[in-house]
């Protein structure tokens, strides 16, 4: 293909499109990569396309009228690589029924293997086998026991896997989690990126790529509005619905986008080019103090405290709305961790009653959990295929039974409870460490699922053990088994170059998907790595840690959509940059990661003083609280206090949900909730530095600042009384890594609602109420 020349293969098989060449804007960023851009007119009946006009220059004169191009290109302050242009087409004479403007970016010398990213949705084209058609499909036979079966995901938007024939995606704005489309072509070291903004005055806009049939050339697309033939479902597509308006004289719609192309060595490279770039056309989001944190932690736990069961099977919080008990993931040895923290007689009691019934009932011969059990006792499989009777578990919630369960044995010891640790809690946590590293020596891998009864490997090929090595890192340093941190290593070093320096994403944890791109394994893996760097002091882990954030990131909304006016969403006018998606398959934003506070974000905040990791991690908990069910700020109709798991933008559940929140609650969320409560401060500041970031709900303004203090301002404008963690420290200080248990420290600051409360903190982390 030609510089500036956009092969159309859609249409040029229909013998309607009317191609021309043009010089536009920012060819020059395009040049290095056999890029160009035009813009086009297309006329649609119904979802399909009749008729495409290609503008040569900035007039077009059609059946329809006569329509003008008018550009506005300015380059970006200290990103050379980078220019922002705002286009406006107007109709100066004429009507146009049904007609969408198209903005192409065609590519020349186009290669199968470059890697396509669109934030929350696509990764690596999702170029790989797909299965079933809906929700949460049942595996083939040759998937199972099959170290050789490829990686296989639900039936989503996908680039083809063939090497000819069609192939081609069509998205729309609200399916991402910021507008934007990318790739990085190795051939060449170079990375390209386009960001848009959600919506024109004609509605949300449309994402769509499409490779010609001989895989030489590719084109990216921005509609507006959306024009897709088929929206994406949960693993299924549907009629769009999507309609193009209609023109009169004077109508004109205009789109603003910004285009980059920069050097990149390979896919970690344009991931932190990602990061850097991700707000840069929306600009900062406002993040709301609704609840302050300490506020919604007691009202989590007091929804877990009223949840403890004894049933035929044992005696347990309950997990989500079910009296069966399932482990990890969404639930148990996870929401009794707060409950720990609470460092109350009656509930670690219960705690403790709840960790012998789950090392007493649910653990196979092998070391291996398994994942659920009635309240009747019985013991189910996951994932199962009547081809293969064993009973099957989770890799990823064995996973978080290690990592959570030391991270219990931790919490004790801090506490001063040490003597209340049974020692069949640390014989599990034992026999499961080394039933993994058993595994790793066996199979080089953790595998998706397992067979807790022999510890094989019963799915391979996934991402669901990217927690493991967290655990075992915990477990190695508590137990003193050196061989063990290596294992840790080793596993991580192979995630981290099959998983994100050669797919690019990481994939799997979720037990209701396939082995679909998710953001539960990519910050499950960031715990991971921020575990090694805690016990190794290695730089190598935070280098990685970085890119693995920057990975979070596409996961987590960048900015605060705009939701249908009469939605739940909409009428409560709720902020929801920072609600992190869920997977390729799952199309929709949840309050929160699933199942974590977190804070590792915190950590790498700290140890690089980047504030892009504090900011991600405190969109995610502001977003999370704009889903918490308060009086005046109804969510779920559910209790005080209660959240739900979806934030739904996209019409993958059909445009009625759009903006609509599930009236139910889902416990994971509220635990998250308590967990970003307790594990991150509610103020980071390093007195004499001029360093200070807020997490809570409160306003924070520096006084005065000395050589090793610092005075500050604290104002509560909610309509709760707070009690503010603050976590003070030196520049120093903050180079050696937080441990697990030290939000235990934090001292904390009475500020009743709507009351101003003035604070010194020390370098030491002294704090004193003036």
């Amino acid at each position: 293909m030609k510089r500036g020349v956009i092969a159309l293969w859609l249409l040029a098989a229909t013998g309607i499109v009317h191609q021309v060449k043009g010089q536009t804007p920012a060819k020059e960023l395009l040049r290095a990569l056999q890029g160009g851009i035009q813009v086009s007119l297309r006329q649609y009946q119904g979802d399909s396309l009749v008729h495409q006009w290609t503008f040569d220059g900035n007039t077009l004169t059609n059946t329809q009228g006569r329509w003008q191009l008018q550009w506005q290109q300015s380059a970006i302050p200290g990103n050379p690589a980078g220019q922002e242009i705002t286009l406006t087409c107007k109709l100066v004479d004429g009507a146009a029924p049904s007609t969408a403007v198209a903005i192409d970016f065609g590519f020349g010398r186009w290669q199968r293997e470059n890697y396509v990213m669109v934030p929350a949705i696509v990764y690596n084209g999702n170029r790989y086998r797909a299965i079933g058609n809906g929700y949460n499909p049942d595996y083939p036979k040759d998937m199972y026991f099959n170290p050789a079966a490829p990686l296989t995901i639900s039936n989503n938007p996908r680039l083809s896997v063939s090497d000819a024939g069609p192939s081609g995606l069509e998205l729309s704005t609200t399916n991402t989690s910021v507008p934007a489309m990318s790739f990085y072509a190795p051939a060449v070291k170079k990375g390209w990126m386009v960001l848009t903004e959600q919506a024109t005055r004609y509605g949300n806009s449309g994402l769509s790529i499409r490779e010609n049939d001989g895989r030489d050339s590719c084109t990216f697309t921005i509609t507006a509005p959306a024009m897709r033939k088929m929206a994406a479902g949960f693993g299924d597509f549907h009629p769009s619905g999507d309609q193009a308006p209609d023109w009169r004289t004077g109508n004109e719609i205009t789109i603003r986008f910004r285009v980059y192309t920069f050097s990149a060595s390979g896919i970690p490279d344009l991931l932190k080019q990602f990061m850097t770039l991700r707000k840069s056309l929306s600009g900062p989001n406002h993040p709301r103090n609704l609840v302050p944190m300490s506020k919604l932690a007691a009202l989590g736990t007091d929804i877990c405290r009223n949840n403890f069961v004894e049933t035929k099977a044992g005696s347990y919080y309950l997990p989500e709305n079910s009296r069966n008990f399932q482990l990890g993931w969404v639930s148990g040895m996870i929401n009794t961790f707060p409950m720990l923290a609470l460092n109350d007689e009656k509930e670690r009691t219960r705690v403790a009653r709840e960790l012998d019934f789950i090392t007493s009932r649910m653990q196979g011969k092998s070391g291996f959990f398994y994942g659920s059990i009635s309240e009747g006792g019985t013991l189910s499989t996951e994932k199962g295929s009547p081809d293969f009777p064993a009973l099957q578990a989770m890799v990823r919630k064995n996973g978080d039974v290690l990592f959570w369960l030391m991270k219990h044995l931790l919490l004790l010891k801090a506490q001063g409870h040490a003597q209340t640790i049974h020692p069949e809690w640390e014989a599990a946590a034992q026999k499961l460490a080394a039933a993994f590293v058993h595994n790793w020596q066996r199979y080089g891998e953790f595998g998706q699922y397992i067979v807790p009864e022999t510890g094989e490997i019963a799915v391979f090929n996934s991402s669901a053990g990217a927690i493991v090595p967290a655990g075992l890192a915990l477990a190695a340093d508590y137990f003193h088994r050196e061989e063990w941190l290596r294992t840790a290593e080793a596993a991580a070093t192979f995630y981290y170059q099959r998983d994100i320096v050669a797919r690019g994403f990481t994939s799997g944890a979720c037990g209701d998907i396939s082995q679909d791109a998710d953001s539960e394994t990519a910050f499950g893996f960031m715990e991971s790595l921020m575990a090694l760097y805690q016990y190794t002091q290695q730089p190598v882990w935070l280098e990685r840690a970085k890119v693995q954030a920057a990975l979070c990131a596409t996961w987590t909304m960048a900015y605060d959509p705009v939701f249908p006016p009469g939605s739940d969403i909409g009428k409560l006018q709720c902020h929801m940059a920072g609600a992190v998606w869920a997977s390729s398959q799952n199309k929709h934003a949840a309050p929160g990661v699933c199942t974590s506070s977190a804070d590792y974000l915190f950590k790498l905040y700290r140890a690089t003083g980047d504030e892009h990791y504090a900011a991600l991690i405190r969109d995610i908990q502001h977003a999370h609280t704009e889903a918490v069910n308060m009086p005046g700020h109804i969510t779920t109709n559910y209790m005080i206090g209660s959240c739900m798991e979806r934030i739904q933008l996209s019409d993958a559940e059909g445009r009625g949900s759009i903006g609509n929140f599930i009236h139910t609650r889902n416990s994971w969320t509220e635990t998250n909730g308590i967990l970003m409560a307790m594990e991150l401060p509610g103020i980071y500041v390093q007195p004499g530095e001029g360093k200070l970031f807020v997490f809570d709900h409160i306003t924070v303004t520096p006084i005065r600042e000395g050589k090793g203090d610092v005075t500050l301002r604290l104002s509560n404008t909610t309509a709760y009384d707070a009690s503010v963690s603050v976590m003070a420290e030196s520049a120093g200080a903050a180079k050696k890594p937080l441990g697990y248990t030290s939000f235990l420290h934090w001292p904390k600051v009475a500020v009743a609602a709507g009351v101003t409360v003035n604070i010194k903190v020390t370098k030491r982390g002294e704090v004193t109420v003036l």
